[in-house]
């Protein structure tokens, strides 16, 4: 059995699926291509993926990640290949690695986001968030399945910077663009909670809906706040291991004289 690891995007208005919409067409996407996968056993089999930690509906993101266990083995840039020519445009596999480490799920420990906040002057932005990092604690409100629950937004902001963007168009008015770094912790802290709690600290409040983006989710380093590669590790074990028979195969097959 072996088992690949995809970094796949939300853009545009494929942002707006949920992730059981995402779910659905991944599995279509799955057959269509023919992937050899490997299923749960049971009445009612399902595939094996495995997703982790998806980005809410409605924000866009470059970093997901899943889980896929195959019967036989494929090259994973071929299956990367094979599945973007199935998924519609949008939803777009960036990056395909075999997996040779434990604990993907482990290594998600935060996300970078990116919050663009149209109509909103970036020195205003700049000072909410001032008033958020100087704050303690921030305590936000949301609604969850068991009602309305309190909790504090800033214990896992690790980075907020604000800074210009453009306008979409002219004569929009300002533009403020929010970095973020946020470590994942429970309960999970989300960029529209970073949001509520620059209202609450500092009344900043966006005409218009926030534009939300994850760039990247990873190991967190403390004492830089950058985010890392979390399928760095299965690429460098896979450098330093023996070809697979799969990759023998792929090399035998390939077009004299190619790369």
């Amino acid at each position: 059995m072996q088992r690949i690891r995809l970094r796949y995007t939300k853009r545009g208005r494929l942002r707006f699926t949920s992730h059981r919409d995402f779910q659905r067409a991944f599995e279509r996407a799955l057959r269509r291509a023919e992937v050899p996968m490997a299923y749960s056993a049971g009445f009612t089999p399902h595939p094996k993926v495995s997703y982790a930690n998806a980005a809410p509906t409605g924000t866009g993101s470059e970093a997901e990640y899943l889980e896929i266990q195959l019967t036989e083995a494929r090259d994973p840039e071929t299956l990367r290949t094979l599945l973007n020519e199935s998924l519609p445009d949008g939803l777009d596999i960036t990056d395909a690695v075999e997996a040779r480490t434990s604990g993907l799920a482990d290594r998600l420990q935060a996300s970078v986001w990116e919050i663009r906040l149209d109509r909103v002057a970036p020195a205003d932005a700049e000072r909410a968030v001032a008033a958020f990092l100087e704050a303690e604690t921030v305590e936000v409100e949301r609604r969850t399945k068991n009602g309305m629950r309190t909790f504090d937004a800033r214990a896992a902001v690790a980075h907020l910077e604000a800074s210009a963007g453009r306008g979409d168009r002219p004569g929009d008015g300002g533009c403020a663009i929010l970095r973020l770094v946020v470590r994942h912790l429970t309960p999970a802290v989300r960029p529209d909670d970073v949001l509520s709690g620059l209202r609450a600290t500092a009344d900043l409040a966006p005409p218009v809906p926030a534009a939300v983006t994850r760039l990247a989710q990873g190991l967190l380093d403390e004492e830089s706040g950058t985010v890392t590669d979390p399928l760095a590790p299965d690429r460098e074990a896979v450098q330093a291991a023996p070809p697979t028979a799969a990759e023998l195969t792929a090399a035998v097959a390939a077009p004299e004289g190619s790369a």
